[in-house]
């Protein structure tokens, strides 16, 4: 692999006085709900940003085309693509030489629970090996000591929970392919943050959710199909685990929190949460709740449904081919007490 070339953390105008300091970011996973809210939170602030993603014959840039300088002719403005992979290291390399950025957001990964059981080897690749090409790719570019990193770490680390309220120093217990993939991930981060003095941080993000949200993610996949049924289009859907319960906060407040991280003086580690809980069959009843519809439950387990108290209608079933093999009951992040990172006027737990 070839060695790079010297860092430029900022450039000297002809007078020899400084110019304007650098704000330079790469996105991994640029095109999902994070890396776009992340992408517009940047560029209001003056950033220069890089997004890196994966090629493909039908367009997967659907949640930043409105960023493009011209969405029409998708025309680069301050934000600019390059095509790369977490599998690549070579590539990573290459536009890490050529952006010299000054802040680097790994988000990309295979995130999908479910699916990382189907898809083991693909998702450790990826998300715990990819993480180490980017960490290495700063290193053999001589940037450990000029950019400040973020892994976008999970709640998923916790898995069969060791205690509830989960905090930072809550032992990590993953539950599938996803959560041991994201758990070499985190670890490789400390190692490099210690090792080599770099400016490398986990957010042990809890669920966050968003219009934007795939639409394969319980939560899009509910509020989806609610709307389906009341515009006539659609009569029952079917979900896995009804009394799974998870802290969900939104996306746009996630991403503010990952900028916060990177604008402290020294590296640390943040789990970002709401400290409070809901089940995926209490987000049901709300849907339903907000388009008119009462949903009561008859069954028990694979037999149960939930039943329209208005016009019986069946619109809720479960369906066990949405179990996970091993099953994540309760994730609820900590209560949130004052620390030095502020996201719009909330305390964030250090």
């Amino acid at each position: 692999m070839a060695l790079c070339s010297e860092p430029a953390n900022a450039s000297s105008a002809g007078n020899g006085q400084l110019m304007k300091e650098r704000k330079v970011a790469v996105i991994t996973g640029i095109t999902g709900q994070d890396g776009s809210y992340l992408a517009e939170f940047l560029l209001a602030k003056g950033y220069e940003v890089h997004g890196i993603l994966r090629r493909s014959s039908s367009f997967n840039t659907g949640r930043i085309e409105h960023l493009y300088q011209n969405p029409q002719t998708h025309t680069e403005g301050n934000m600019k693509l390059h095509y790369g992979d977490l599998t690549d290291s070579t590539c990573l390399v290459k536009i890490i030489n050529q952006v010299k950025p000054t802040e680097i957001y790994n988000l990309g990964a295979q995130s999908h629970v479910k699916v990382s059981f189907d898809l083991a080897e693909y998702t450790a690749n990826v998300d715990g090996v990819g993480t180490l090409r980017l960490l290495d790719a700063i290193k053999t570019c001589g940037l450990t000591n000029s950019v400040k990193f973020y892994q976008a770490s999970t709640s998923e680390l916790y898995g069969k929970v060791q205690e509830i309220p989960q905090k930072e120093t809550t032992p990590f217990y993953p539950r599938s392919p996803y959560g041991a993939a994201k758990l070499y991930a985190y670890w490789i981060v400390v190692n490099f943050r210690e090792a080599y003095d770099m400016f490398a941080v986990n957010g042990i993000l809890f669920n966050h959710e968003s219009p934007r949200r795939g639409s394969n993610f319980v939560t899009r996949k509910i509020s989806r199909s609610v709307a389906k049924i009341h515009l006539g289009q659609l009569e029952n859907f079917s979900l896995g685990n009804l009394d799974s319960k998870r802290d969900w906060g939104h996306a746009k407040d996630y991403v503010e929190a990952m900028w916060l991280m990177l604008q402290k003086e020294e590296p640390e580690d943040f789990v970002i949460a709401t400290g409070e809980v809901h089940s995926v069959r209490e987000f049901v009843e709300k849907a339903f709740k907000h388009v008119g519809k009462t949903i009561v439950w008859e069954g028990k387990d694979e037999k149960e449904v939930g039943r329209c108290q208005e016009t019986r209608v069946v619109h809720v079933k479960v369906d066990p081919k949405y179990f996970r093999p091993t099953e994540v009951e309760v994730i609820t992040g900590a209560a949130l007490p004052p620390s030095s990172l502020t996201l719009r006027g909330t305390k964030i737990q250090p």
